[in-house]
């Protein structure tokens, strides 16, 4: 009990603390955020539920020490590092489906048969750009597998414009066909 009435504490651990509360509730409060927009809605509020719970518990140690210092600037360093984290474990988890879209000039057979061959599905179009003939190929890719992809890009036509969009639904045929060959 000593221990807790102690400068140690007040000025080491207890920030030390809140720093690690601060890393969970924003990390929460980050993947439930991306979850919301995913179209997670089971997941989400249960995510928001244990965030509020675990910031509860570090709002209420600043308000029990409004006279240190320290533990303000270990809230905010928790808020930073909590953003950070949470981004990095939502770019680990990589949920869910993009569509990338390449605009070449050259003769896009090539990558089109590299991509399928690879399980990837490819839509093509010839179309007119500003400065003539392009090809258009569409993939909805498992977001996991979208480097992947981009390294096939970058060899089978370096040249190639593509973009990356993420995809919040995709009809169940469609799912299915994509998630079994990339799996």
């Amino acid at each position: 009990m000593e221990l807790l009435n102690s400068e140690l504490f007040s000025y080491l651990i207890l920030p030390i603390l809140i720093i690690l509360a601060r890393i969970v509730d924003v990390s929460l409060g980050t993947l439930k955020i991306i979850f919301i927009a995913k179209g997670y809605k089971f997941l989400a509020p249960i995510l928001g539920f244990f965030e509020v719970l675990v910031w509860l518990l570090a709002i209420t140690r600043i308000f029990q020490n409004l006279d240190n210092w320290v533990c303000y600037v270990a809230y905010a360093f928790g808020f930073a590092l909590g953003s950070y984290i949470g981004m990095k474990i939502e770019e680990k988890l990589a949920l869910g489906v993009q569509l990338i879209r390449i605009i070449t000039r050259k003769d896009a057979s090539a990558l089109t048969r590299v991509l399928r061959e690879g399980g990837y599905g490819v839509t093509s179009i010839q179309a007119e750009g500003s400065t003539g003939k392009v090809g258009i190929l569409y993939s909805i890719v498992n977001r996991k597998n979208i480097q992947d992809v981009v390294k096939v890009i970058q060899k089978h036509n370096p040249n190639a414009f593509y973009t990356i969009e993420d995809i919040r639904f995709v009809s169940r045929q469609i799912k299915d066909d994509i998630n079994s060959p990339c799996e």
